[in-house]
């Protein structure tokens, strides 16, 4: 049983850490024109919603998901809905994965997440261009995705020594 006295407001915090970063990534778009770097950008989104749902699925939400979507479709200005459409298929494939995988490893984490970016991208740029009539930069969105895959690892690799720190041993 857990104490009253274990539980303080920085520890809970913590706990709901992968989820307000969610809310600060869709609202704060990544932007990073201000330092003059014109072919660098990513989905920090993809990345954080792939991993936690992969590996911790109890800690984001669907619902918290589909609101997140609707909040960057209305920053980013897509049509109402893509953003939430994309995000649940982002949870739908690592909820995939997790069950046909028996052993995870961080590349094959990486090639699965590298597949479900591609198709999520083609269907997000397909819609978008087909039914809403939107130009798209193609070199921009080759960069987003090498950018987005590549972060990755990294992401990974620090969410892991969170999720360490945080939870410790805890299959909960």
């Amino acid at each position: 049983m857990v104490e009253f006295s274990k539980i303080t407001i920085s520890n809970k915090l913590l706990r709901y850490a992968p989820i307000l970063l969610l809310f600060i990534s869709v609202l704060n778009e990544f932007d990073f024109n201000y330092l003059e770097l014109k072919y660098f950008s990513f989905n920090f989104p993809f990345v954080l919603i792939f991993y936690w749902s992969l590996k911790k699925p109890e800690s984001l939400g669907y619902g918290f998901i589909f609101i997140a979507g609707l909040i960057n479709d209305v920053v980013v200005g897509f049509p109402m809905g893509i953003s939430s459409l994309v995000y649940l298929f982002i949870c739908g494939s690592a909820a995939y994965f997790r069950n046909i995988t028996l052993n995870t490893s961080l590349f094959k984490d990486w090639i699965f997440f590298l597949a479900t970016i591609l198709v999520v991208n083609t269907m997000l740029y397909s819609i978008l261009v087909l039914f809403f009539s939107f130009n798209l930069n193609y070199n921009d969105l080759i960069v987003n995705l090498i950018f987005t895959f590549l972060l990755y690892v990294i992401c990974a690799n620090l969410f892991e020594l969170y999720e360490k720190l945080v939870f410790g041993n805890q299959n909960v």
